[in-house]
């Protein structure tokens, strides 16, 4: 029987409670203000149902940061930055129509989001309670005095700043990002356009080869080593140097609009990550 004093012990403090619930409102928030914006779209093309899945996939981070932010894993804080930044971005390149203005609802809706996202991120880097409740490990099997058990194991790579935590989230999100606007292109090939096949293709190809070109990048980002931040860099620039031209090819002004934005955005945030990371560790760094 679990007495008062244990309760108390691991009852969560009641900013992380909130942010919970907040993350929990947001990630409903989207799916409606996604809906709205679909019933009020005047087309409702190939290309806006694959952004409006897209978006809507977004509304599970959301569910998977609840998830981390009730382990008070230390990735939450960069998971939630990432998704804030682009789910505003992702909704605010819905609503916009090709001609005219956009509906009320519409507009309403995402005023509505854009306040749920910067209250999370205030949340995540402003609130002292949660950042001291963000600071765990993942749990693993460790196997100490001859058994075995299920506990937090702390990384046996050196410490990391956070800042170096969002660029790697950051560069993660490059591989879905070009994968989404690919395949509203595909679009184009249905439309009559057999001289996009080649570009859809590339697009695919170069999607799908940059995760594991971050994925290979960011382990050793996180070991410390410096060559893998140049890494890092050489494929920022280089994704934004094959997206946003095709974006523009391929889907037009309207497309680079869309879903560029979105890309210029986590690779910006990518690389203000090192630049913070690399001025935090300059600043410990004695002489």
């Amino acid at each position: 029987m679990r007495t008062a004093a244990e309760t108390t012990q691991v009852r969560r403090p009641s900013a992380v409670r909130a942010l919970t619930t907040l993350l929990a409102v947001t990630a409903a928030a989207t799916v409606a203000v996604e809906l709205l914006n679909w019933w009020y779209a005047p087309e409702r093309g190939f290309g806006l149902a694959v952004r409006t899945g897209w978006a809507m996939l977004r509304s599970l981070g959301f569910l998977l940061l609840i998830g981390h932010v009730d382990r008070g894993r230390a990735v939450a804080k960069p998971l939630g930055l990432i998704l804030a930044v682009t789910t505003v971005f992702a909704v605010g390149r819905l609503i916009v129509p090709r001609q005219g203005v956009p509906p009320l609802p519409g507009l309403l809706g995402f005023a509505l989001l854009t306040a749920l996202c910067g209250a999370v991120v205030w949340l995540l880097y402003r609130s002292g309670v949660v950042a001291g409740h963000l600071v765990r490990h993942r749990k693993g099997l460790v196997i100490s005095g001859g058994t075995i058990s299920w506990r937090e194991v702390a990384p046996k790579r050196p410490p990391v700043t956070g800042w170096l935590l969002t660029s790697r989230v950051a560069a993660f999100t490059y591989s879905p990002l070009m994968l989404v606007p690919a395949l509203a292109a595909g679009g184009a090939v249905l439309d009559g356009r057999p001289g996009a096949v080649p570009g859809v293709l590339f697009w695919f190809v170069a999607g799908i080869a940059v995760s594991y070109l971050v994925l290979f990048c960011t382990a050793f980002l996180m070991r410390g080593k410096l060559w893998a931040r140049r890494l890092l860099v050489a494929i920022t620039l280089g994704v934004l140097a094959v997206d946003l031209p095709l974006c523009w090819w391929l889907l037009g002004v309207d497309g680079l609009i869309r879903d560029g934005a979105p890309l210029l955005a986590a690779a910006l945030l990518a690389l203000y990550g090192l630049w913070r990371a690399g001025r935090a560790e300059a600043a410990t760094t004695p002489g």
